[in-house]
């Protein structure tokens, strides 16, 4: 046995944006209980760090929208604590629809965001072109405008979160590796590390890619696979103005919005990545996830973009960033209380969606670490909703990845 490190209530595996959450809101709610925030790197520093950050509040999946709207309120509330703006960008979303079939899915969307009283209204070609001059809407059937929404820095987001927790009493070890799980017998009392012990009351995983093998060793199958999520940003050019609004595209599996006078945008490949979490380094930023930046990627699906954004063949492309998010068959979320442990809370599977949730899933896991109710319905995030899966074989990771290729939302 390793010598007694440190002890607290609850520990927390992974000092990403979900980790950072949890431990404000565990503080907030809880004073003079001890919570401890590991990460072997950096706080924010992987797929925290690589999200394109689109907090968009109104989805077809309406378990979500509850936790991206705390995520709304909960900004706010940070920024009066620490005195500072986090810049949110209000830009609004234009969803446009060039088919039947979509244009059905932007009808329900809007009845979504009347029923969550969002605001949210049709607009024409005309106008949706003069908001972002680089979209051309010939074909659009119909075009939907929500005007709240907004894309934030993923990375000021999570260290918001992590520094209004240190202010509340949170600790956060930045270089520490959680080595593996503090078991006996189906209770999980904390985890090892190479300074010692840490036992907490409640131990929570929110390690992303890395969350799996942590599963495995409490015998949990845990139903998401680490798959690569990449984007693109352009060179700058006048049609990208500063201020224009995301623009989500799902006849082309494809999503943009302004990044500083440039377009960072993202689309479905047509065969998407899933790795094995024994495969991806403790450094995500050592994984090689496309040795030519994505090009062949994108080649092959660019003239799907192309229908409504043809400058994109003539405009250089000045970065490529690509992460893990942790994707499932379904395209929903994969945390709850892990079935058949002890103690064990698994705060995982974002499925691309990690920032926008964010603060619902911080004060979810915060309620549920001690000991009160769930505030959200997480029963679509289920984790035995898929049965028994082997969350390392080929089968289960290409079903993963192949659900990503097939996403339409953004």
């Amino acid at each position: 046995m390793n010598k007694q490190y440190k002890s607290a209530d609850t520990v927390i595996i992974g000092g990403g944006v979900f980790g950072c959450a949890i431990a404000y809101y565990y503080t907030r709610n809880n004073p003079g209980k001890k919570i401890i925030v590991l990460d072997r790197n950096e706080l924010c520093n992987a797929a925290t760090s690589h999200a394109a950050a689109l907090v968009t509040k109104i989805r077809a999946k309406k378990p979500f929208i509850p936790l991206s709207l705390e995520t709304y309120q909960v900004v706010a509330e940070m920024e009066k604590i620490l005195g500072e703006s986090m810049d949110m960008k209000f830009s609004g979303v234009i969803h446009l629809a060039a088919s039947e079939a979509r244009e059905k899915e932007l009808k329900e969307l809007m009845e979504i965001a009347a029923e969550f009283n969002q605001p949210a209204h049709y607009i024409s070609p005309e106008e949706a072109h003069q908001m972002s001059p680089w979209l051309k809407t010939d074909e659009a059937l119909s075009i939907g405008y929500m005007p709240d929404e907004a894309y934030c820095d993923p990375y000021l987001l999570g260290t918001f979160f992590s520094r209004c927790a240190k202010l509340q009493g949170a600790e956060f070890i930045q270089g520490l590796e959680a080595i593996n799980l503090i078991m006996d017998g189906n209770d999980v009392l904390g985890v090892h590390t190479k300074e010692g012990d840490i036992t907490a009351g409640t131990t929570i995983v929110a390690s992303g890619a890395w969350a799996p093998k942590f599963a495995r060793e409490a015998g949990v199958s845990l139903p998401m696979a680490p798959t690569r999520s990449q984007y693109w940003i352009t060179e700058k050019n006048d049609i990208f103005p500063v201020n224009s609004p995301i623009v989500l595209l799902p006849d082309a599996q494809a999503y943009a919005r302004p990044e500083g006078g440039s377009l960072l945008f993202g689309i479905r490949e047509r065969n998407s990545l899933s790795v094995s979490a024994d495969l991806i380094p403790q450094n995500v930023n050592d994984f090689s996830f496309s040795p030519d930046k994505g090009v062949q990627d994108l080649s092959e699906v660019i003239d799907k973009l192309a229908r409504f954004f043809p400058k994109v063949y003539d405009i250089g492309m000045k970065y490529y960033v690509a992460g893990f998010s942790g994707y499932t068959p379904d395209n929903n979320l994969s945390m709850g209380v892990a079935p058949g442990v002890n103690h064990l809370l698994m705060a995982t599977g974002c499925v691309g969606a990690g920032i926008s949730v964010s603060g619902g899933v911080g004060l979810a896991f915060a309620e549920l670490a001690a000991g009160k109710a769930n505030p959200y319905d997480f029963s679509a995030f289920d984790l035995q909703r898929f049965g028994e899966v082997d969350a390392f074989s080929p089968e289960w990771l290409e079903r993963c990845a192949r659900a990503r290729s097939t996403k339409v939302s953004g």
